[in-house]
């Protein structure tokens, strides 16, 4: 008999708890303690460095742009960094991934005695991987809508500085100030990087490399032909603003006129689960009585693709974009 053999497998549970609650705490404590460097509060530190800091130095502080690392390389989260930043969120990845493991593992183990190991195993997947990500992709894509609804009252307030005489640089400073957060905040990150001597079109680039919006794209492309070839900026910016405001009455438009289509692709969709939640609560024996049947895996196996497939079509159908 292997020395292996006498462990009781709940030692291995109890150790993993541990290193659970233990990665936990260290992620708590990185978070209060205020470890981070990214997206949104660059602009305040840099109020606050000092006079000696070499001017290099200041600005490699406000691009803060990330190098290739191994994490780039994992399949779901190696956009992790990318997607934290423009969620609006200053957690160090890692330290986010450290709290997801140690939920999952704190999760595996209470609930491993109770639901059993492979209950338990889909329960914690879904708690520190799968449910996380959904969070911050749906913190993200807020964020990009609400810069989107900011940026044409932004460029109006560019476009009024620009007819008085003011220069580019300064109506950037000055939206940066009067306008809320998420839009203030990232004007003031460009706004700092103009003033410490990157290139205007540049700033623009990294801005909306950074908020990844399509609108700010068409920003930083007409600022990039305007400041090659010159032009009327303030009425470009106007005509900008006018385009994304009748973009944004259009896509209510055809929210208001798909509601029926979209309430009908869920209802649709979820018509199969409701069957099998119903069958299970009125007939629980009805299923389980034909799983030994050599045709049962297949057949379900079907309807669930059958059923994602529906999902996926019915979404194509009621979702358009504009």
């Amino acid at each position: 008999m292997s020395e292996f053999d006498i462990l009781d497998p709940l030692l291995f549970l109890y150790i993993a708890g541990f290193l659970g609650v233990l990665l936990l705490l260290e992620g708590v404590r990185a978070l209060l303690s205020g470890e981070d460097s990214n997206g949104k509060y660059q602009a305040k530190r840099m109020s606050k460095l000092g006079a000696a800091m070499a001017l290099e130095k200041q600005i490699k502080l406000v691009r803060d742009t990330p190098k290739p690392t191994l994490m780039s390389r994992i399949p779901v989260y190696g956009t992790l960094p990318a997607k934290m930043r423009q969620a609006g969120m200053t957690m160090s990845p890692l330290v986010f991934l450290a709290i997801c493991a140690a939920v999952a593992a704190s999760l595996f183990l209470v609930a491993s005695f109770v639901l059993g190991f492979k209950a338990a195993s889909i329960m914690a997947t879904l708690v520190g991987m799968v449910i996380p990500m959904s969070i911050i992709n749906i913190i993200r894509k807020q964020r990009a809508g609400k810069f989107a609804e900011q940026l044409p009252d932004a460029l109006d307030l560019m476009m009024r500085g620009l007819r008085v005489g003011h220069p580019l640089n300064v109506t950037i400073q000055n939206a940066a100030k009067n306008m809320p957060d998420p839009l203030g905040a990232e004007f003031q990150i460009m706004s700092n990087q103009i003033t410490y001597g990157d290139d205007l079109v540049e700033a623009f680039f990294d801005l909306a490399d950074r908020i990844d919006q399509e609108d700010m794209h068409y920003l930083a492309v007409s600022v990039s032909i305007q400041h090659g070839t010159g032009g009327n900026l303030a009425a470009m910016l106007g005509t900008l603003a006018r385009v994304i405001r009748g973009r944004f009455t259009m896509r209510r438009r055809i929210i208001a006129i798909s509601s029926e289509g979209r309430i009908t692709a869920w209802v649709l969709s979820s018509l199969p689960f409701l069957m099998y939640g119903t069958t299970m609560l009125t007939a629980p024996d009805y299923y389980p009585s034909v799983s030994d049947d050599p045709l049962y895996l297949p057949i379900a196996t079907a309807i669930c693709l059958l059923v994602a497939a529906n999902f996926l079509i019915m979404q194509k159908l009621v979702n358009f974009r504009v």
